[in-house]
C-alpha cells in the first residue's frame, strides 16, 4: 500500500485533523479575541473577571469559549487560591504555526518569509 503524502510529510492523519480542530476553535472571533488578549497578558495570564472585563462577554459564554481553547489545547489554566488563571499555550500556538509555516514558507515557498509582516492593532 502506498504511503499518504501526509506520512511523507512526517504528519500522520491524526495530526492534521489535530491542527484543523485548534484552527475550528479560534476560527470563533469571541474565541480568536480571547486569545490575542491571553497572548498580550503572556506569560501571567488572567483571571476570567479580567478577560470578561476587557472583552465585555457574558461570564456563561466566557466559560464556554475558554472550556473550547482548553480542550483544543490552545489555553492553559492554573488554580491560585480560589482564582482560575488562564493563558496563552505558546508551544500549542508555536506547533500550529509551524504546521502552516513549514508547508507555505519553506517547502514550496509559496509565501516568502520575508514578507510575513506584522498585523498592526
Amino acid at each position: 500500500m502506498a504511503e499518504s503524502k501526509s506520512h511523507r510529510n512526517g504528519l500522520k492523519p491524526q495530526d492534521v485533523a489535530r491542527y484543523a480542530d485548534m484552527f475550528a476553535a479560534i476560527g470563533n472571533e469571541p474565541r480568536l479575541r480571547i486569545l490575542r488578549l491571553l497572548l498580550v497578558a503572556h506569560p501571567e495570564g488572567m483571571v476570567v473577571n479580567e478577560i470578561q472585563t476587557e472583552l465585555e462577554i457574558p461570564n456563561s459564554t466566557l466559560s464556554h469559549h475558554l472550556g473550547k481553547l482548553k480542550n483544543e489545547g490552545l489555553v492553559n489554566v492554573r488554580r491560585d487560591g480560589t482564582f482560575l488563571w488562564y493563558s496563552a499555550n505558546t508551544d500549542a500556538l508555536g506547533e500550529l504555526l509551524t504546521f502552516l509555516y513549514s508547508e507555505c514558507c519553506t517547502r514550496n515557498r509559496a509565501i516568502k518569509p520575508q514578507t510575513i509582516i506584522q498585523v498592526s492593532k
